[in-house]
């Protein structure tokens, strides 16, 4: 019986490098990006970057070459003295412990954030105080874009005499949330 052609999503994509320093997808038989691979780590797809010549595995120098890419964008993830920290590590006697502590503390924040998410999930999933966190965040969201109000180059900003016209308008919308927002303080110290 023949084996099938597709790959299961368990196995690692195969991602070969050439020498002209292009990466090949063989699942999908295509050049890629390293935006691409950045995009795969993000959706958890797991894959292996080999040497197409020697068949080296070069992951972790891809991986690394994409956090560097990452960090010159201004996405700048690691702060310097989480950095010097690191290189100080290079040659110490602790050096080998260091990865296994490194991704421990990646998955219990990993862990941690998905906790949270499922908290924030559940509070505001339903019942009185989800309603009250709904609108809160509504008025929030208002008061936001009305300070942005005058300010130039900020949304919300009048354009024309017809915007500024419209100004008032707003200010009575920002005192009716205020009143909402006060009204609902007022039910959440009843609640406590």
């Amino acid at each position: 019986m023949a084996k099938s052609k597709t790959v299961s999503e368990s196995e690692p994509v195969i991602i070969k490098k050439y020498a002209n320093r292009r990466l090949y997808n063989t699942e999908t038989s295509s050049y890629i990006t390293l935006d691409l691979l950045s995009q795969m780590t993000r959706e958890g797809r797991e894959f292996v970057v080999v040497d197409a010549k020697t068949g080296e595995d070069i992951t972790h120098n891809v991986l690394t070459q994409i956090i560097m890419e990452e960090e010159q964008r201004g996405k700048n993830m690691l702060p310097v003295n989480f950095l010097r920290q690191l290189i100080a590590m290079y040659g110490d006697s602790m050096q080998s412990m260091v990865p296994q502590y490194l991704e421990a503390s990646m998955d219990a924040f990993r862990k941690n954030q998905q906790q949270f998410q499922e908290a924030m999930k559940g509070a505001f999933g339903g019942g009185p105080l989800a309603e009250i966190a709904k609108r809160n965040m509504q008025m929030f969201e208002a008061a936001a874009s009305a300070f942005g109000n005058g300010v130039p180059g900020m949304p919300g900003t009048p354009s024309s005499p017809a915007a500024a016209a419209s100004e008032g308008s707003k200010d009575e919308e920002i005192n009716d949330l205020k009143a909402q927002l006060a009204a609902l303080n007022a039910k959440i110290d009843k609640l406590t």
